[in-house]
């Protein structure tokens, strides 16, 4: 047999960017080979499904555990039709508050034990556990119970029907194993050794966790779906949004998938890489502080102001905003909402872009530049704040001194403070900021609204409060007709904004960056890497590190 040329062996070694010995023997039969090299700009936190925090955790885990179903590409969330089925093969509504699955028969976990019902009932018993404090578990509070009527077949029943019940019903919930994590203290699972070395019932298997470096996944290939399309994904660590465009660039990575606004011409001009576009579930936003961040017990003495915030968002152009971070395919955020959200609508009644309106309301207030120091001022307080940003946002850096610029004019003083990710997310956690530039999003469901605009939702980090709103969303979330909802979201939506709790800002621009040797190349918005166990490298277009096995 011929040797592998061990100079290329090292190449490959070099390029994947891992201390592992290659393999002397090529691991490829037929056509099933391929080796897909993801950069992130972070680590994940977890691959145990209840416990992972962050977008990189999730992608990695969905790809070892699976759901009941799963959404179409579409992303309809109201129509149980569009579903795909995964551990369940079907599924029938008993009456209007009941669902019964049925499991695949062929669904194994990767230790060979069959999936069964009791694993459903397990994990939804463990995502509803506030011991876990799963981020899922306020999206599960609807499903009144969860029960095995055998080892095939599970039934979730509801106090009542509603728009979004089998979403809720499928979407949340990764199933974990009840054989292996069924006799662990449920307060001991958020560092339980599992989330580092997984067991799961996926297309693909963990194989190693290099902290701070990468995440190997290996293909399995008796997958009761099917034959994974690539034999290995490798997940590495970057660090920040530079270097991870230049491995991309660089042939040392093969899918990045979020390409920065300044660094999409580059990548479209690479003869080795594709720009991808596809939907997005994400908007950013400009959240104000509406409770004082030295004392959560009194409100901000600045933006507890109605009048203030409303005219500080009409003196934000977002359309020149847009243009100058996403160029010409950016989109104005029409509040809290994305065009993926079934309830999308163009008419939603943004506050317009009116700096004179703006300047007129503040003066009406009493803000003038008694001093002539080019700030407004009253009462012997300056208009000048914080606004927090995410230093590994570079969209979210350049339209923050976009906005400091458009607010000077006003004679607004803006100081910017950027913060690495863990810091931002700290801060914004525990309420300590005037002004939080936020990016949420991932669920295709118009429930996230009730997350962050909420008087108690998890993500809600400006405290913002107005009943109403939450009435109309609890209405929304309970609505049994799709019509009905539509129209309560509706209100919801447009009283959000006329509130003006936030400055929103645009909906984000999804591009990744893809290798052009790979085909079946397709990414979804709520979760761009559901479908990378469908991707293939055809015979013709492999290169070097789709055909060797990287090993400890």
């Amino acid at each position: 047999m011929k040797r592998p040329n061990p100079h290329l062996l090292a190449s490959v070694c070099a390029v994947v960017g891992i201390s592992a010995a290659c393999a002397p023997e090529p691991t490829c039969t037929g056509d099933w080979c391929g080796t897909a090299v993801v950069v992130a700009f972070t680590e994940a936190d977890a691959l145990l499904p209840p416990v992972v925090r962050n977008d990189v955790g999730q992608s990695i885990a969905d790809l070892l555990f699976l759901k009941l179903a799963d959404v179409g590409p579409e992303l309809n969330t109201v129509d149980p039709s569009t579903f795909v089925p995964e551990l369940a093969e079907s599924w029938t509504f008993e009456d209007d508050r009941t669902i019964t699955f049925t499991l695949h028969p062929e669904a194994r976990w990767q230790d060979g034990t069959p999936v069964t019902a009791d694993d459903v009932v397990f994990t939804y018993e463990v995502y509803r556990d506030s011991l876990v404090a799963s981020n899922a578990r306020p999206r599960i509070l609807h499903i009144e119970s969860v029960t095995a009527r055998d080892s095939r077949t599970v039934v979730f029943r509801f106090p009542k029907p509603y728009a979004e019940q089998f979403f809720d019903a499928v979407n949340h919930l990764r199933i974990i194993p009840r054989h292996l994590l069924g006799t662990v203290p449920r307060a001991d699972l958020v560092a339980h050794p599992f989330g580092r070395n997984p067991v799961g019932n996926g297309p693909f298997r963990f194989v190693q966790w290099r902290a701070g470096e990468s995440i190997e996944l290996v293909a399995d290939s008796t997958f009761f779906l099917g034959r994974p399309g690539l034999r290995r994904i490798i997940w590495r660590v970057a660090g920040d949004p530079s270097t991870a465009v230049t491995q991309l660039l660089a042939g040392e990575a093969d899918a990045l998938n979020y390409i920065p606004p300044d660094a999409v011409e580059r990548v479209a001009e690479s003869e080795h890489l594709q720009v991808v576009d596809y939907p997005s579930t994400y908007y950013s936003y400009v959240a104000f502080n509406l409770r004082d961040p030295d004392d959560h017990s009194r409100p901000h003495p600045l933006f507890r102001d109605r009048s203030l915030r409303r005219a500080l968002s009409m003196a934000v152009n977002r359309e020149q905003l847009v243009q100058a971070v996403d160029g010409e395919t950016g989109i104005v955020a029409r509040g809290p909402v994305t065009p993926a959200f079934w309830i999308w609508d163009e008419e939603y009644e943004l506050l317009p872009f009116d700096s004179a309106q703006a300047r007129r309301q503040l003066t009406q207030v009493g803000w003038q530049d008694a001093d002539g120091d080019g700030v407004l001022d009253r009462g012997g307080r300056r208009l000048a704040f914080d606004l927090l940003v995410p230093i590994t946002s570079a969209s979210r850096r350049r339209a923050a001194q976009v906005i400091q610029e458009q607010l000077k004019r006003l004679g607004v003083e803006v100081s910017i403070n950027e913060l690495d990710f863990g810091a931002f997310r700290e801060r914004g956690e525990a309420h300590r900021f005037d002004m939080f530039f936020g990016s949420y999003g991932g669920d295709p469901s118009p429930a996230t609204i009730a997350e962050v605009w909420t008087g108690d939702g998890s993500g809600n980090y400006g405290s913002y409060v107005n009943q109403t709103v939450d009435r109309l969303v609890r209405d929304a979330l309970d609505a049994r007709d799709v019509a009905t909802a539509r129209a309560k979201w509706r209100q919801a939506v447009n009283l959000i904004v006329q509130d003006a709790p936030a400055i929103w800002t645009s909906v984000v621009a999804m591009r990744a960056g893809v290798h052009q040797r790979f085909e079946n190349v397709s990414l979804r918005g709520d979760n761009w890497a559901a479908t990378l166990w469908e991707w293939r490298v055809p015979p013709d277009r492999q290169i070097d590190r789709d055909r060797f096995t990287i090993t400890n």
